[in-house]
């Protein structure tokens, strides 16, 4: 085996997959990808520039929501060149650099949201179960710190992964199965023992993915017990209310994540079409829908909207 720096695989570019099974669908496809992409980019931008020039939004909450939407914005922008040449321009190959580069922002956009999520739900506890103190708790510095650990948590965790396949000899035919680089789809192509790099990618979702689900599951116990011991059923739904934007973003991102990684682990006879089905979910849908959902349950940002698009200045 070749030192861990080393690259001895023989490779020097992969083949990206479109969808070959629906080849009279392509262009219709190629069609929706780039309006979920028109929507996930527009969408996200929209919310950084109501929350910047918004006052009132100028909260950790608030925080928390642009550096989820910068990170969607990083999602997106991760696929969109290798989703465009595969299936718009007919361009599959991608270098094998390149391919690591982008598995590595991938991901890293994928761990920095699950962190991101988290964070937004312990600020939901704090306002929730200990309101008195949440000024006090979540300070601007606070929230700056939070986010960047974040970062940092997420960048260590993933920068391992090019380098560990690097070592590895690729002799197989270099076909990916989707229309991006993902490291469950390159460890099935190197010739070598691939246990360390399985092993790893298990410990880094179960490290990350896991712990951060377990902890906002308790946050939302012990949110859940506050809001029963209010007295009015109003205040309580009222309450519930605030968590609901939250909520729907951990659900579009966990369940499409966790339906991928069992897919992948325990779907190997399942159509090849299916995994990228699934990965297209879980990769596009988030980004798309978290401006939606806070828009449409956020009363300040979709005033702002309203006085952006329903009442322009004369």
């Amino acid at each position: 085996m070749g030192s861990f720096g080393t690259n001895i695989s023989s490779t020097t570019s992969f083949s990206l997959t479109g969808f070959p099974e629906m080849e009279g669908l392509q262009h219709s496809l190629a069609a929706l990808l780039l309006l979920l992409y028109a929507i996930s980019i527009l969408g996200n931008i929209l919310i950084l520039v109501i929350i910047k020039e918004e006052q009132s939004l100028h909260q950790p909450m608030y925080y928390f929501l642009s550096l989820l939407s910068v990170n969607d914005l990083g999602v997106s922008f991760s696929t969109l060149p290798t989703v465009l040449a595969a299936l718009c321009f007919h361009a599959p190959e991608i270098a094998f650099d390149a391919c690591l580069t982008q598995m590595f922002f991938i991901h890293f956009f994928s761990w920095t949201e699950s962190g991101i999520l988290l964070a937004m739900s312990f600020d939901r506890y704090v306002a929730i179960c200990n309101p008195l103190r949440y000024s006090s708790v979540l300070t601007d510095i606070r929230v700056a710190h939070m986010g960047i650990s974040i970062i940092i948590r997420s960048f260590c965790m993933v920068f391992p992964l090019p380098f560990l396949l690097k070592r590895l000899p690729f002799c197989k035919a270099n076909v990916l199965t989707h229309s991006y680089c993902l490291h469950p789809d390159l460890i099935r192509l190197p010739c070598g023992d691939t246990t360390i790099n399985s092993m790893y990618g298990l410990f880094i979702v179960i490290s990350a993915f896991g712990v951060d689900s377990v902890l906002i599951l308790l946050s939302y116990v012990l949110i859940l017990h506050s809001i029963l011991a209010i007295a009015s059923q109003e205040e309580r739904l009222k309450t519930l209310n605030t968590c609901v934007s939250h909520i729907c973003a951990v659900l579009i991102f966990y369940v499409p994540m966790v339906s991928v990684s069992m897919v992948h682990r325990f779907g190997k006879h399942a159509p090849e079409y299916m995994h990228k089905f699934m990965s297209l979910v879980y990769l596009f849908v988030p980004p798309m829908l978290n401006p939606i959902i806070y828009s449409i349950k956020t009363k300040e940002i979709r005033k702002r909207l309203y006085k952006m698009f329903l009442k322009p200045n004369i």
